[in-house]
């Protein structure tokens, strides 16, 4: 008898238990699901990443109004980065450790992006990063997705187009960071393999407004062009001292490695007028993808506002968060990871496809103009989506560089 009454009293618990388990799991399947986004909304960056954040909360918002991801409304843990590569490094840590965010979007300098990599490798922590930034490359971590451009698909394009437009005399301008040190490197050795030359050289700091005297340097060495890989607010000096010293477009054009339509505003059309961009997205895209992405993009955000490369990156990287979700059934990072690899999306800028090697994406490359109106016109367009090499293994292997 005292064996069936402990064999009662057990099957009450066990019972009880699994009642509370699945009322737990009922509430946890209808719970929002949380995800970071880690970007600068103070210091040399915030102009640049603010409108990156509103490009993110959109597509969240529309993907909530579709249903969500699995059943679920995502919730995001908004954190500013400071434009501080420690800050960033802090903070991506408390979104993982402490508000349990399955999967953050973010970033923008290669410096802030290098800060958070430890963090997402700790194997305690075990994050992932959608970056959606262009970058130098001589890297694929199995922690980050790569929204933006492989060198292949950005700064190598961009020294082959101007030196075939422009000249064989190149002079490079950039901050004092790994993106645009890294990038000053391989445009020297590229243009060296092309037969140009580099006039001059120089780095700075983020937010450095004083460029006087490397303007001198650029009227004493006379260049073709000027490979510009300044990042933030030291764009806008750089421009409207360089109009100052009337070394105007028509003159010295600049090739812009990290100047899209939402900064063009900040700067001032004025003086960017008839200067050059590469991107992989350019808001004068035409297609009708591209045109509706617009249209809501201008009713979620107010009109105005223009849309630039890192902004649909960072837009896109939600889509395909929540598409690689669903196709894992899950969002645990390694069932996510591995569902990506190969995955197609519909983007603004055309069809983009996750390389399963590299976790970067197969990209147009597209070089722009910008004109008076402060838009950019696409003028050069690759013949299809180029295939990401962030090692450039293939141009050092085919032009022995």
């Amino acid at each position: 008898m005292r064996t069936t009454k402990k064999a009662y009293k057990t099957y009450i618990a066990l019972a009880a238990a699994a009642t509370l388990f699945a009322a737990c799991s009922k509430n946890e399947s209808r719970s929002a699901i949380k995800v970071g986004i880690l970007h600068s909304m103070t210091g040399a960056m915030a102009h640049s990443e603010i409108p990156v954040i509103e490009a993110e909360r959109m597509a969240v918002e529309e993907i909530n109004k579709s249903g969500g991801v699995l059943g679920r409304q995502i919730e995001i843990v908004l954190e500013d980065g400071e434009s501080n590569p420690d800050v960033f490094a802090k903070k991506a840590r408390k979104l993982l450790t402490e508000d349990k965010v399955r999967t953050i979007f973010g970033c923008w300098t290669s410096a802030s992006r290098k800060a958070v990599l430890p963090v997402l490798e700790d194997e305690d922590i075990f994050g992932l990063l959608w970056y959606p930034l262009q970058y130098e490359g001589l890297e694929a971590s199995p922690n980050i997705m790569y929204m933006g451009a492989a060198p292949n698909q950005q700064a190598v394009p961009a020294v082959e187009y101007c030196e075939a437009e422009f000249g064989d005399r190149m002079f490079i301008i950039g901050s004092d960071y790994i993106f645009p040190r890294t990038v000053g490197k391989t445009a020297r050795r590229f243009m060296e393999y092309l037969g140009g030359e580099c006039a001059g050289e120089y780095y700075v700091d983020m937010d450095c407004d004083d460029f006087s005297g490397i303007i001198e340097q650029i009227q004493e060495s006379k260049p073709d062009w000027i490979l510009n890989a300044l990042n933030g607010e030291s764009n806008k000096a750089f421009f409207r001292q360089l109009n100052e010293a009337d070394i105007l477009a028509g003159e010295i054009p600049v090739m812009s490695l990290s100047v899209s339509e939402s900064e063009i505003n900040y700067i001032g059309a004025a003086y960017l007028e008839g200067h050059y961009v590469v991107w992989n997205y350019l808001q004068s895209v035409q297609s009708a993808q591209n045109q509706s992405f617009i249209e809501r993009y201008k009713n979620f955000s107010g009109p105005g506002k223009a849309i630039g490369d890192p902004m649909e990156a960072g837009y896109m990287a939600v889509y395909l968060w929540a598409a690689a979700c669903e196709k894992a059934g899950s969002f645990d990072v390694e069932d996510v990871r591995i569902a990506s690899k190969g995955m197609n999306v519909d983007a603004p800028e055309g069809t983009v496809t996750v390389d399963g090697e590299n976790q970067h994406l197969y990209k147009k490359v597209r070089v722009g103009r910008i004109n008076a109106g402060g838009l950019i016109d696409e003028i050069w367009e690759s013949e299809r989506a180029v295939k990401p090499d962030p090692y450039l293994s293939t141009y050092i292997w085919a032009k022995g560089l």
